[in-house]
């Protein structure tokens, strides 16, 4: 191994492999060293459902431009690359049955639109809505477009429970193959100069505040790598990096898991965008077995009314069977444990929650075996923006925080943290996602009051 580096990343998930990819592909930097002691993207960054979108609320629309300028990286790699990692633009369907929430939604899409997401297009006949393409990547496609008739939501959707009334589907959006555009960024950097070690980062010398050099633990040996450019990109293990330049990021842990589960009947067409279902749900049980739940102590939550959010998208090409679902149910803080631990029931409250979206999925219920079940944590601010930009400690820079949305900001953070490092040209939402943020009174001040779940399904 190579005693020194220009700039050593610890961790290589999306965010650590987009950052050297664009420190090397893009900005010529010639001797970046990516250290993880894993195999890339294997600790959350594949744990992912591998979406996209450009659909995000205030406050202000700094998560929107940088969501915009991410996509558009996106597409133009995925020009370059024939659409190596299957970029779509199926878009995002979020449903509702409550008249009353039919007019927040409304009202929302206003101002996502108006913050720069696209247009707002409202829909009262069947012949001037159209759904999107199962494969390809229309970059037409933007805004979003509501039919708040229910006969016309099942004209088009016709494998939706019937109580929904308005439906909205954002265009900008997506997804694509997380592992497949993680390895394309890996080669193409180790192409231009990165190099990629299986090790443990354990040490970092610091001397009058400055970089000096990192320790790295490889095949039970310690090696001192010299570099005056040191960039945390540990995911769910930031707080740790941190405490070891003396940095105490804040952030938090969440575990969030999907499972996957085969659709032989085909219920769920194979060209359906995302769904996600913005109603609380109670969890369809036959009145025994509610009766039976309720009885007990233990059991008796599994009765109670469940937040809203339970989603799905279809896996594989036009022939596979494969549906993703994810329900982020029960959020607490946490500390990471790998590998990450789920009840037994989880994967059954995901299907009993979907088919309140999709009634013909009962048919699977208590039939279909256990569905596989994984997941990865969630690191994330209070506001749930990232952390991108120089720290405290001269040469040392963060690119993470990337909560849910690691695989869809990856192209625009790792550019940024680029900038960062090699003095290039900022985007003027730079700002909004330093460190240095916190140590603004009116910034701390508009936290008091900020939604932690904004931006999150």
């Amino acid at each position: 191994m190579d005693q020194s580096s220009q700039v050593v990343i610890c961790g290589a998930g999306i965010a650590g492999i987009s950052a050297a990819y664009h420190l090397t592909v893009k900005q010529g930097v010639k001797n970046v060293l990516l250290v993880d002691e894993r195999e890339p993207l294997t600790l959350t960054s594949d744990k992912s459902t591998e979406c996209y979108r450009n659909w995000w609320p205030g406050p202000g629309d700094t998560m929107v431009r940088f969501m915009n300028r991410s996509i558009d990286l996106l597409e133009a790699l995925a020009d370059e690359s024939d659409n190596y990692f299957s970029l779509n633009r199926r878009g995002y369907i979020f449903l509702t049955a409550d008249a009353n929430r039919a007019q927040a939604m409304r009202q929302t899409a206003s101002e996502i639109a108006q913050l720069g997401a696209g247009g707002l297009r409202i829909h009262t006949s069947a012949g001037d809505y159209v759904s999107s393409s199962g494969e390809g990547y229309d970059v037409g496609l933007d805004g979003a477009d509501l039919l708040a008739d229910p006969s016309l939501i099942q004209s088009h959707y016709p494998f939706l429970s019937d109580t929904a009334v308005t439906l909205l589907h954002a265009r900008r959006c997506g997804w694509l193959s997380a592992q497949q555009l993680g390895m394309y960024l890996l080669q193409e950097a180790k192409a231009h100069g990165a190099r990629l070690v299986r090790g443990r980062v354990t040490d970092v010398t610091i001397t009058g505040n400055r970089i000096q050099s990192v320790q790295i633990q490889q095949n039970g040996r310690s090696h001192t790598i010299a570099t005056e450019k040191y960039i945390i990109a540990a995911g769910p293990m930031l707080k740790q990096a941190g405490a070891m330049i003396g940095v105490d990021f804040p952030v938090f842990n969440e575990l969030h898991g999907k499972i996957s589960f085969e659709d032989p009947l085909g219920v769920i067409p194979r060209d359906a965008p995302l769904m996600i279902w913005n109603d609380p749900v109670q969890l369809e049980w036959a009145d025994e077995e509610r009766e039976e739940l309720a009885a007990y102590d233990d059991t008796r939550w599994l009765t109670e009314q469940f937040p809203a959010g339970v989603h799905f998208r279809p896996e594989g090409g036009p022939e596979a069977k494969t549906v993703l679902a994810i329900w982020t149910y029960d959020v607490k803080e946490q500390e990471p444990v790998f590998p990450p631990q789920f009840p037994d029931e989880y994967a059954e409250i995901i299907m009993r929650g979907l088919v309140r979206m999709v009634p013909g999925l009962s048919t699977y219920l208590g039939k279909m075996g256990r569905p596989f079940t994984d997941g990865g944590y969630y690191c994330k601010t209070q506001e749930n923006r990232p952390l991108i930009g120089p720290l405290p400690v001269e040469g040392a820079y963060v690119i993470a925080a990337l909560s849910g949305y690691g695989i869809m900001a990856a192209m625009a953070a790792g550019e940024l943290l680029a900038a960062h490092v090699t003095g290039g040209y900022l985007p003027d939402y730079a700002p909004d996602f330093l460190l240095s943020r916190y140590d603004n009174p009116a910034y701390r001040a508009m936290l008091a009051n900020w939604d932690p779940t904004t931006g999150q399904l």
